[in-house]
């Protein structure tokens, strides 16, 4: 039987808090900006999810590991997390159908990862104090070297990361004689968000994030599904300008996450960096059309300000987060284009807001008629 590796780690934050734990993974160094995700489950589809491009992911979870990788239970081509910190750390797995141990999993992908750490009291203090950048070592065991390393890192406080998780080429999926074609613009999707449309009966053409409104038409596009994705929206002024020709076309357009919030940006409205994020599988939300409550997968740091799209008048909130009252949802007054903060292809997670694939599907075909 093969055992986690006995070599020291180190986790050394921004404001100069440390904790020591144990090498799991590649034994090596990596920064990005901590965060912690509450999911008890799920760690694959998280470690592949492209929106954690550029972070550090604490699992507030006691055991991470145990039930092994499965290899299509990902979404995307690799891992996306920049390392992990953890409590326990299994090298051992206990579900039939895995493929390997995330020991073995880690180290294909060159993940730097860190147990036998406090999670808690390291959530604890992350909450209080939010969220900064972060450098993890099983190599280097002097802070003044670490420190050093740690401050050559960029804040994600206007870092423009989905450039580095888009596809450079555009290309299809699903059925040809599928009743609605959907331009995905890529700005770090999901592969469950391609699987939702598909299984409602959309062909998609996955398109680069730079993609011009020409392009999406020439190919005939029904509508447009802004995908979800990593870093600072308030950095992609570029991809912001497009979007207002997207939506001024009148094309049906459904935006997740980085795609809501570049939505919100288009319209003239703020976005804000959040004290924490949030990132979990059970965050509550209300939708304010049906009055009903929906348990959602959610990963995020920035958000599109409440007061500012109050006083739009073209634009209306029609979901909350009932942890804190953010904006979590909005749609135009004037054109068929909405979007949320949340995930609705929920992998990990509840499947309470699939409901609005059915209804971007029910846009488009009320618009091609």
């Amino acid at each position: 039987m093969k055992y986690l590796n006995s070599t020291k780690g180190i986790v050394l934050l921004e404001d100069g808090t440390v904790f020591y734990g144990r090498s799991a993974g590649l034994k090596g160094t990596s920064t990005g900006e901590i965060c912690f995700n509450t999911g008890m489950t799920g760690y694959q589809e998280i470690y592949t999810d492209p929106s954690y491009l550029g972070q550090i992911i604490t699992c507030t979870t006691s055991h991470i590991g145990n039930y092994g990788i499965e290899d299509s239970e990902v979404e995307s081509d690799s891992v996306k997390i920049n390392g992990l910190i953890c409590k326990k750390f299994s090298q051992v797995y206990s579900r039939t159908m895995a493929d390997d141990s995330l020991q073995n999993y880690f180290e294909k992908h060159n993940i730097v990862a860190i147990s036998d750490i406090d999670t808690r009291a390291l959530v604890r203090h992350i909450r209080n104090k939010g969220a900064m950048n972060v450098v993890i070592s099983s190599e280097i065991e002097d802070l003044e070297k670490l420190k050093k390393i740690l401050s050559n890192t960029p804040s994600m406080d206007g870092l423009e990361l989905s450039s580095k998780v888009s596809t450079r080429e555009a290309y299809v999926l699903g059925d040809v004689n599928s009743s609605l074609k959907v331009a995905v613009i890529d700005f770090g999707t999901k592969r469950n968000i391609l699987k939702c449309l598909t299984d409602r009966d959309c062909f998609l053409k996955v398109f680069p994030m730079n993609t011009c409104l020409d392009e999406i038409n020439a190919w005939g596009a029904d509508g447009i599904m802004l995908s979800n994705g990593p870093g600072d929206p308030s950095s992609m002024s570029h991809n912001i300008e497009l979007i207002k020709t997207f939506v001024d076309s009148g094309i049906p357009i459904f935006g997740i996450c980085l795609g809501h919030q570049l939505l919100g940006l288009s319209y003239g409205l703020k976005t804000t960096k959040m004290h924490t994020g949030h990132r979990g599988i059970n965050h509550p939300v209300k939708n304010l059309l049906t009055t009903k409550g929906e348990i959602t997968s959610q990963n995020h740091g920035f958000v599109v300000d409440m007061d500012s799209a109050n006083q739009h008048d073209d634009i209306e909130i029609t979901h909350v987060h009932l942890n804190d009252g953010s904006l979590a949802g909005m749609r135009h007054k004037s054109k068929p284009v909405f979007s949320v903060q949340y995930h609705p292809e929920s992998s990990p997670g509840p499947h309470d807001s699939r409901y609005l694939f059915d209804n971007f599907v029910q846009l488009m075909k009320s618009h091609k008629n």
